[in-house]
């Protein structure tokens, strides 16, 4: 009966040093390092708004479609809306100053909440949005 018992204890023992030894694979980091307006895009926005920046259409009736973030300026006369940008990207899409569907993440608070670095969060913030509005469409005019 002790062998039985010991060789219990034995395996018991193996098996907990295993698992303790187990190399558990770490989630998908919330913040990364570089403050680099595509690297932000990439990482926070893409998702939904596609790597092109051009949008999803919904998925549900309950998830509105992403909107495609190439055409901003020409849907604003040609000029890119910096300030209504920076609005939606800091307070989200149901801010006071700004409209369409909220169902955006109010990535102000989200910067400062994973890094409550003030100068920080904004330099994201001007980053992601200078690289917003790098990546406009632009017309191109042929003249006859």
């Amino acid at each position: 009966m002790r062998t039985v018992l010991g060789g219990m204890a034995a395996m018991l023992a193996l098996t907990l040093t295993a698992a303790a030894q187990t190399v558990v694979p770490r989630e998908q980091p919330l913040v990364i390092k570089s403050v680099a307006g595509a690297d932000l895009y990439k990482f926070y926005c893409s998702t939904c708004h596609g790597a092109d920046a051009k949008g999803h259409p919904a998925a549900t009736p309950q998830q509105p479609a992403a909107p495609d973030l190439t055409t901003l300026a020409r849907r604003n006369g040609g000029v890119f809306p910096r300030a209504h940008v920076i609005d939606v990207v800091r307070n989200g899409a149901g801010s006071p100053a700004s409209h369409g569907p909220t169902g955006m993440p109010v990535w102000g608070a989200i910067f400062r909440g994973l890094e409550p670095d003030v100068t920080r969060t904004a330099i994201r913030i001007e980053n992601l949005v200078d690289y917003l509005q790098s990546r406009q469409e632009h017309e191109v005019h042929l003249g006859r």
